[in-house]
């Protein structure tokens, strides 16, 4: 009998999970970068969160995604927590070291940056302000990301004015806040805008901000990718925008965490789209 190398494993865990397109996403690097290994979506309950991710190491797993509603939880579990996931306050990539430690990253505001880098080219952060709606966990990631590559002054707008507010207070001076009815026009001269909301979403309520102050010259993009194609990058299209669906953003914030857990940096292109978005 010979010895066999451990087949590494990855995977997802959140709850529900059922709906998640990482397995599809990282199946499809496997295969085409002939990786013997297995990316696994977990259905794991708060209750069991320190338990399931204390056994997974013994398992077999070199890491695991984390989503919702895990996102802030994992970061009491992690040995080790980057500056950018404590600044977010959620971490959505955990890397099981062989050491035996457990290292903690938030890779979403690097793929928020490079989804818009790829798409649209031509996107300078430092133009003018973004205008930014919604306050949950994705506009942290936003917001971070945005200030680290220059942007000059981020617009904030929640349904709760509360939630931006606190956002004013943790990322500083260059945060402002607006009320929701105004939200609108808080869009008059900026540059960027982005909806890390769920308005627009299948299932969720429609997208009602007016977009009239909007400027033809701004880059939009939209975080929700179901549907591909939402009312907001619709309109601003039409307005003459230039528009960035929300699904480059997930290819995007998979590569460092495969890269972390298999060894090899993975491109993100039209294969990997198509392979995602297959039915």
């Amino acid at each position: 009998m010979t010895d066999q190398p451990r087949i590494p494993l990855a995977g997802v865990i959140g709850s529900p999970i059922a709906h998640s397109k990482s397995p599809r996403l990282h199946a499809h690097w496997l295969r085409t970068y002939g990786i013997r290994g297995y990316y696994i979506p977990m259905d794991v309950a708060q209750t069991d969160l320190r338990e399931v991710v204390a056994a997974l190491p013994k398992a077999g797993f070199v890491g695991v995604n984390v989503t919702i509603p895990h996102k802030e939880s994992v970061l009491g579990l992690a040995d080790v927590v980057t500056d950018r996931a404590a600044l977010i306050g959620a971490a959505n990539t955990l890397i099981f070291r062989s050491d035996g430690r457990i290292h903690a990253d938030n890779t979403d505001g690097f793929g928020f940056i490079a989804n818009l880098r790829q798409n649209a080219p031509q996107w300078d952060p430092a133009a003018g302000p973004a205008a930014v709606i919604g306050a949950g966990g994705a506009a942290r990631a936003v917001i971070a990301s945005l200030i680290e590559v220059g942007v000059p002054e981020i617009r904030v707008a929640n349904r709760t004015r509360m939630r931006a507010e606190t956002l004013r207070q943790e990322f500083g001076a260059k945060v402002s806040v607006h009320d929701w009815v105004q939200a609108g026009n808080m869009l008059e001269g900026a540059t960027t805008v982005v909806n890390t909301s769920s308005l627009g979403m299948v299932g969720k309520p429609d997208f009602r901000v007016p977009l009239d102050a909007l400027s033809p010259s701004a880059v939009v993009t939209d975080l929700v990718y179901n549907p591909l194609r939402t009312h907001l990058l619709e309109e601003a299209a039409s307005i003459g925008c230039i528009t960035v669906d929300g699904l480059g953003m997930l290819l995007h914030q998979a590569a460092p965490a495969f890269e972390r857990w298999f060894g090899v940096r993975p491109e993100v292109d039209e294969a990997l789209r198509a392979a995602v978005l297959a039915e």
